[in-house]
């Protein structure tokens, strides 16, 4: 007679993500998750200790949004809360992590037992499934559904709780698994095929428009269409711009690519908007960024079309004119036999594109001329674009901050504009969370370990989250980081000093921090630069070093413009 070996919960756990496939695991190792990191040790699946919870989460955030699979993020019930931060972020961007919470003891819950939580409620607003799973031999059953959640449809994070007495406990090693589906692993997702009759009726619009536009969004990412879109604006001439705060679609080098669809970040696409006479919106929702598809963002007279690969993204788009439910890789396909070019209209948005970058090519001469005559601190803008000029074709750019990022947006357009190209690009999703960038900046160059990986951090952003810096130290993993150091929270500064009634800023200010001699203390490279003709140099020497490197570079505090047309009126919020 054959007997079936016996494992713990945990290891059930771990052998059920690794037939899922997962490659890449973050935790803050704990009692509670003991059972699973020992599956995970037998199962020869490689997971990163992190010397925070937050931190696992963005870890995992990044390597989903890179890779495009679900990443795992183990955190105690304690550490759950941590993690909760990265949950959100992970929310905002559609990214498939899959928290899973050690949890306390089932037998005793509601009794006040040893870190109870309610964690699956907690979860539930932030994650498309929240689940605690109460029986141990539905351990891989679960995790085949928050499998399917997480990438099915519109992706996002999902979050399992499974309590430490299941953890512990023993069950044959194949439990469960004589009930459909009896193959776990993973499987090809299910894409929405568009309705004929709406599609035609589309085809119809792009056919009579004489100035087309299209605006994608994360939705084109996640389904892996980016290719088709730049084919679609290459081939047909029609001009393309991108959803602010979501993972960069095209190369800003791309011929068809103008920009963010943000008045204030990149001004001609407001003209481009205002003039357009049919608006594609791909992979888009119409929220607070696009003015919920309402002037004056978009034009009553526009007519505005909606594509997205699943109903849950649709069912936010209840305003526009039209709404297709259509992968987005089908709706590129039906565009690219249009038969049409929109030459002059396409080349109107290129003209305006040159002549922007030319404009702000001579401010910032003009700014870093006046910097060097009067002894003044580096502009951000100018940082931005000296570091790229220093970056190769694959290397990553990961940007972190307020005025940080806003300031970078503009870079690596001006930059692009003049031939740049880079691997990739990473930041903070729509929600604007601080302290995402060190951990970023580490999943790009664990998924590229023979690329630079540049970090260009606001100080504030990087005293958010910037001890996640220990893992790439840890794990050999060297990254760039360049601090933009003003001494405070300058984009916050800059909107108090337009609110508050004596044109003064208040709880926003630093200490002059020395962020090279922090990471260099911890075994990393540090630089300081307080002039520019120190920068490039000294960023040579950190990419050169081999180790995870600081080069903390005093800037001065300037207003970028989304800031300062943001907060102009003392009795509206700054984010109006």
């Amino acid at each position: 007679m054959n007997e079936t070996s016996r494992i713990r919960g945990g290891e059930l756990l771990a052998r059920a993500f690794q037939e899922k496939g997962v490659k890449h695991a973050f935790t803050l190792a704990g009692g509670f998750c003991n059972p699973a990191l020992e599956g995970f040790m037998e199962c020869q699946m490689p997971v990163i200790n992190c010397p925070h919870e937050q931190i696992a989460g963005h870890l995992a955030d990044g390597h989903a949004r890179i890779t495009r699979k679900p990443t795992l993020c183990l955190v105690g019930p304690e550490g759950f809360a941590n993690a909760v931060p990265a949950m959100l972020e992970a929310w905002g961007e559609r990214s498939p992590v899959i928290f899973v919470t050690g949890s306390s003891t089932l037998k005793r819950q509601g009794s006040g037992g040893f870190k109870e939580i309610d964690d699956v409620a907690i979860a539930a607003p932030l994650t498309k499934y929240s689940m605690q799973i109460t029986d141990g031999e539905r351990i891989s059953e679960f995790v085949d559904r928050a499998w399917t959640a997480a990438t099915t449809g519109y992706p996002g994070p999902v979050h399992l709780a499974l309590p430490v007495d299941i953890m512990f406990s023993s069950y044959d090693e194949d439990v469960g698994r004589d009930e459909r589906p009896f193959d776990r692993s993973d499987r090809e997702v299910p894409r929405a095929w568009p309705d004929p009759t709406v599609m035609e009726q589309i085809m119809a619009k792009v056919k009579a428009a004489e100035r087309p536009l299209i605006i994608g969004g994360h939705g084109i990412w996640w389904s892996r269409n980016e290719e088709k879109l730049e084919e679609v604006g290459k081939s047909l001439r029609m001009p393309i711009f991108n959803v602010p705060y979501n993972q960069k679609l095209l190369g800003e080098e791309c011929e068809a690519y103008m920009g963010l669809a943000d008045f204030h970040q990149y001004h001609p696409s407001k003209q481009a908007i205002h003039e357009a006479d049919l608006v594609l919106m791909v992979g888009c929702r119409l929220d607070n960024q696009m003015n919920f598809g309402n002037p004056p963002f978009i034009p009553e007279q526009t007519t505005l079309v909606c594509v997205n690969g699943s109903h849950e993204e649709l069912d936010y788009n209840f305003g526009a004119d039209i709404k297709l439910l259509s992968d987005p890789g089908a709706f590129f396909n039906k565009l690219l036999k249009i038969g049409k070019t929109w030459d002059e209209w396409f080349d109107l948005q290129r003209q305006r594109r040159a002549d922007w970058v030319t404009e702000w090519n001579i401010h910032i001469a003009a700014e870093t001329a006046t910097d060097l005559k009067d002894g003044r601190k580096m502009h951000p803008l100018q940082l931005g674009l000296d570091v790229q000029a220093e970056m190769g074709d694959e290397d990553w750019l990961v940007f972190d901050g307020g005025n940080t990022h806003f300031w970078n947006e503009i870079a690596v357009n001006i930059a692009g504009w003049g031939g740049q190209k880079l691997g990739g690009i990473m930041h903070p999703g729509n929600y604007s969370l601080l302290g995402v960038g060190v951990s970023f900046a580490i999943a790009a160059k664990n998924t590229n370990p023979d690329k630079n990986v540049v970090l260009i951090s606001g100080d504030g952003a990087f005293l958010s989250g910037g001890l996640s810096f220990e893992a790439a130290l840890q794990e050999n993993l060297p990254i760039t980081i360049v601090i933009d150091n003003n001494n405070g929270l300058d984009c916050i500064s800059q909107q108090q000093e337009r609110l508050f009634k004596n044109g003064k800023h208040f709880a926003t200010d630093f200490r002059d921090i020395p962020f090279h001699s922090m990471i260099e203390g911890m075994g990393g490279h540090g630089e300081l630069v307080e002039k520019r003709e120190e920068l490039v140099p000294a960023l040579r020497r950190a990419m050169a070093s081999g180790k995870t490197a600081c080069v903390n570079v005093k800037c001065r505090g300037v207003i970028s413009p989304i800031v300062a047309a943001t907060s102009d009126k003392r009795d509206r919020a700054s984010i109006e």
